[in-house]
């Protein structure tokens, strides 16, 4: 399936977006949109990786796999919400986002928060469009 028509905004007025993002994508037409749950790091079989970068790639396979399940890849999401439980991880966070979207530039929010499980580094929620 073709991605989503999207447009980006980022006006000159507005500093500019850091971490490979746009600050506002406009969806000038689209069939469908799939709102993805917050995906938290937990394997199918329910274990958690050890330490951040491991957790990290987790949580985005289990996106790609909510992706995937509905036909539809990462260059079809428009907005990513990550929920980061320290503020040291920001950075690799970063690195880890854009090996897994590539050149794709979707709307991106990163909230420092506590996680319902402890165990939990992170979250990631997301939605997509076709």
């Amino acid at each position: 399936m073709p991605p989503v028509h999207a447009v980006s905004h980022n006006p000159a007025t507005v500093h500019a977006p850091a971490g490979g993002c746009s600050l506002g994508v406009e969806l000038t037409q689209h069939r469908r949109l799939l709102f993805i749950s917050g995906q938290v790091p937990e394997r199918t079989d329910g274990t958690v990786p050890d330490g951040f970068e491991a957790q990290c790639e987790q949580a985005w396979r289990n996106v790609m796999e909510v992706l995937a399940a509905a036909g539809l890849g990462v260059e079809h999401l428009v907005k990513v919400t990550t929920f980061l439980t320290d503020r040291n991880h920001v950075v690799t966070n970063r690195t880890i986002r854009r090996a897994m979207l590539g050149d794709h530039q979707p709307a991106l929010t990163v909230v420092i928060v506590e996680t319902v499980d402890s165990k939990w580094l992170l979250e990631i929620e997301a939605i997509a469009a076709e």
